[in-house]
């Protein structure tokens, strides 16, 4: 089932994925992590293709001191 809230839909390919914030690889499959933030008036978000890499991830958001 794909998640209605979700923009990657079972149709996306390595080209068009996101890409991990920390390794640059495509963000896809069972393993990707998204982080999402408010910072002020934004919504900041983070994509990781996997937990390894969320976990080694430099934090930027304001309120991890990054």
């Amino acid at each position: 089932m794909v998640d209605p809230t979700s923009d990657l839909e079972e149709d996306v390919d390595e080209e068009s994925a996101p890409r991990c914030a920390t390794c640059g690889e495509p963000a896809l499959g069972v393993d990707r992590r998204t982080l999402t933030w408010v910072d002020g008036v934004d919504v900041e978000h983070r994509h990781f293709c996997s937990q390894t890499c969320r976990d080694d991830w430099a934090d930027e958001r304001p309120e991890a001191g990054g």
